[in-house]
């Protein structure tokens, strides 16, 4: 394996999903490879311990964390964005699909260009 800014990206991408989630997103990762991706709804994975936001923006925000590290994790660090594409998109905001936050699959963010 060559270490790469790519390599920095990614662990970017798991450190902050973990602490989303509340555990090690290995299987996460895993799922997001497989046709039941669809199935698997954001606030589905989002930690047990945590309460969904109520506050619009603060849901927007956790959408968009989320769309985010799903690039950082991507599976082909080639398709990865960079750190400062990463840093960039945080200083800004992007789109996001306008369903509630509660009713979003991790396949419509995963499938949203950055």
């Amino acid at each position: 394996m060559v270490v790469t800014e790519k390599c920095d990206v990614y662990r970017f991408g798991v450190v902050t999903v973990e602490t989303m989630i509340g555990k090690h997103p290995g299987e996460l990762i895993t799922s997001l490879s497989s046709p039941s991706c669809e199935d698997i709804m954001l606030r589905d994975i989002m930690d047990s311990h945590l309460s969904l936001p109520k506050d619009l923006q603060v849901a927007k925000d956790v959408v968009f964390m989320i769309f985010l590290v799903l690039k950082c994790i991507h599976p082909n660090p080639q398709s990865c964005p960079t750190m400062q594409q990463v840093f960039d998109k945080l200083l800004g905001n992007v789109p996001i699909p306008r369903s509630p936050h509660y009713a979003i699959s991790l396949r419509e963010l995963k499938d949203q260009e950055i």
